[in-house]
């Protein structure tokens, strides 16, 4: 589906010595950090004495957290790479080098590996990341990649997940709830394809929600607007399992509790439309969908006039004392508590608990 089956090349023709040169021969380095990329038997970094490293790890295995019958190759590079770099950005940091481990069947084909570093190699060249190493090994249960991202900032603008105060404000960047609606999708067109060969989906009008699902953005134009505008939040995290998850992570690490505004909860027109279309609330797409790769933050109230008037900041509640806990405040006023019923990559019930 995603390669040319009349020019397929086996990896068992090459060996894994020469993949990596195949797959690593026309990468290029941009960060002054970067002292030694691939080649060697691990990379070498300098960074000014200013400056922190921060690194992440994170693991992406098929039919868990992907389904190859409607994720691309080259899209499936792109988002392990990014979901990362989210990573980073959810410190207020840069993200500067990345390596791969990837784990692979006799399924795939070097232009099907190649296809997928096609789209490993654009994030990286979008964000200017430098890709400095990696493994490749066999697998016999699908494909597995593996990417662990390194990135830095200065020491003062680090922000963490356990450093919010009562009273700060709540506020999210963007709008949620569009990936899950977006894998809602893919889904239930996937059922429909297996049980109808043949029959093609029917996207139109939803192109939004399927690229936030298939191959998202870390928000790091958000990190340069906080820079520019001297911004710097109390605390952050990325929206990766959730909207009520991160902030039962952000209440847990600070240890404090919330008013969550479920009318405040930004969210686009095509998701909700979804939400119609399942008979499902909206907020509980925000809320327990995940993969929105958003920035949630908290910041002082007397910061809230920086940000007032500038576009993709939504202030969504505040920080309450740890005896109150993590409440949603809903339309009618009534107080909720928040429970986390997001993604989780140890359910039985694998992707994105469908």
């Amino acid at each position: 589906m995603f390669e040319d089956r009349k020019s397929r090349t086996e990896i068992s023709e090459l060996g894994e010595f020469k993949l990596i040169d195949v797959l690593t021969n026309d990468i290029k380095l941009n960060q002054k950090s970067t002292i030694k990329g691939i080649g060697d038997d691990a990379a070498i970094l300098s960074f000014d004495k200013d400056d922190q490293v921060l690194i992440s790890t994170d693991l992406l295995v098929e039919n868990v957290h992907f389904h190859l019958s409607y994720t691309p190759l080259k899209h499936l590079g792109y988002k392990a790479a990014v979901v990362n770099f989210s990573d980073i950005a959810a410190m207020n940091a840069t993200p500067t080098q990345i390596t791969v481990g990837l784990a692979i069947s006799n399924r795939f084909s070097l232009e099907a590996v190649q296809e997928l570093y096609a789209g490993i190699k654009l994030a990286c060249e979008k964000y200017n990341v430098d890709f400095v190493g990696g493994d490749t090994t066999s697998s016999t249960s699908g494909l597995m990649i593996s990417v662990t991202v390194l990135g830095k900032a200065k020491k003062e603008k680090i922000t963490q997940r356990s450093t919010a105060n009562q009273g700060d404000l709540l506020v999210v960047t963007g709008d949620l709830g569009a990936a899950y609606a977006g894998l809602l999708l893919l889904e239930r067109e996937r059922k429909v394809f297996e049980k109808t060969p043949g029959v093609q989906p029917e996207f139109s009008g939803k192109e939004y929600l399927l690229e936030r699902q298939l191959k998202p953005e870390a928000r790091m134009d958000m990190v340069i607007k906080m820079d520019e505008l001297n911004l710097i939040p109390t605390a952050m995290i990325d929206i990766s399992d959730g909207l009520a998850s991160e902030v039962l992570h952000l209440c847990k690490a600070s240890k404090l509790g919330c008013h969550l505004y479920e009318e405040k909860i930004p969210i686009d027109i095509q998701t909700s439309q979804v939400a119609d279309e399942f008979d499902i609330h909206p907020a509980t797409f925000a809320l327990n969908g995940g993969e929105d790769y958003e920035l949630l933050m908290t910041i002082k109230q007397e910061d809230y006039d920086i940000i007032k008037d500038i576009k993709g900041f939504v202030v969504i509640g505040h920080m309450m004392d740890e005896g109150t806990g993590a409440q949603m405040i809903n339309a009618i006023d009534k107080a909720i508590p928040i429970r986390a019923q997001g993604w989780d990559g140890l359910k039985k019930d694998g992707l994105n608990s469908l």
